[in-house]
């Protein structure tokens, strides 16, 4: 039995009439007729009776019918179903990604592929480079956005691509004796206590601050370690210390808080989005139009990136 049988039989009973169902079906009546009979055979059952009045569906007609129509409309559902699973319309993705992305560009990104793809299920988590880049390897995350590309083993099978670059700034209460200034040195830095990323979460980010400060920094050897940027910022506005962070911080504005360049200027690690280089997911692909569409000076990176697995 196939759905065409189905469609054969509903087709009938709408109609009453061989020769008009065979037409709305885009058949001739004789071999409607014949299904019919191989139809009826298989089921064990006359499903139909012949009359001069019409064709009628029996009691076992009824019955085969009832269940032959949410047949129908399941084939239609899945139909729909995986066409939409084919655009990346519905399904599962799991980001896992730094504190620092929720200021820029991950809010809009968030947006957009909400908005664009409601029946998507987001599985988000806040979590450290070290700690990302280990679940995405073993396959626990389909997308992690890092401080600097994930290293390794396994890194090796993943696409990596910058979707941010930034730079060391610092933050510190508006009572501090270096509030109000436009910037700060590294000198002056040194003498201050500090309150910085930690090292085992961050170690990209901490070997730049000691390339900033100097290897064997006091001022780094004792600073505060924080979890996130937001802990940074908060403790700096307590008045614990200058905080050091991405230029991204500037984006939390926050009462008490003073945000101030560091000269000379420090580049920090990349702000990275990667991803395994053999997944096929529509839902990744969808989220990866997403971040094309938001960050326009990725897309021809990430195209380049992806052409080797095309």
């Amino acid at each position: 039995m196939e759905a065409r049988h189905l469609r054969y039989a509903v087709a009938l009973a709408e109609h009453g009439h061989f020769g008009r169902a065979a037409g709305e079906l885009g058949i001739a009546q004789p071999p409607l007729s014949k299904q019919i009979a191989d139809l009826e055979r298989e089921v064990g059952a006359r499903l139909f009776d012949r009359t001069r009045q019409g064709v009628f569906p029996t009691a076992a007609g009824e019955a085969f019918l009832a269940r032959a129509r949410r047949a129908l409309d399941e084939i239609a559902a899945a139909v729909v179903d995986a066409g939409r699973a084919a655009r990346g319309e519905t399904g599962r993705l799991r980001l896992g990604f730094v504190a620092s992305a929720l200021l820029d560009p991950l809010p809009g990104v968030l947006r957009r592929f909400g908005g664009d793809r409601p029946d998507v299920r987001l599985e988000l988590h806040e979590m450290a480079t070290s700690r990302s880049s280990k679940a995405l390897v073993a396959g626990e995350l389909d997308v992690a956005i890092t401080l600097g590309p994930p290293r390794g083993a396994g890194a090796e099978h993943l696409v990596s691509v910058p979707i941010g670059r930034d730079h060391v700034i610092a933050v510190m209460s508006t009572v501090h004796p270096y509030a109000g200034r436009p910037s700060v040195s590294v000198g002056q830095l040194q003498r201050q206590p500090l309150i910085v990323s930690a090292g085992e979460d961050e170690p990209a980010v901490v070997a730049g601050l000691r390339t900033l400060l100097g290897a064997d920094s006091s001022a780094l050897g004792g600073a505060t370690v924080a979890r996130d940027v937001h802990t940074i910022i908060g403790l700096a506005a307590s008045g614990v210390g200058v905080g050091l962070g991405p230029s991204r911080m500037r984006a939390v504005p926050r009462p008490g808080a003073w945000f101030c360049e560091v000269t000379p200027r420090a580049p920090l690690p990349d702000l990275v989005l990667s991803f395994g280089a053999r997944d096929n997911s529509p839902v990744l692909r969808a989220f990866l139009d997403t971040i094309r569409e938001n960050c326009p000076d990725v897309g021809a990176a990430l195209d380049h990136r992806l052409q080797p697995h095309a």
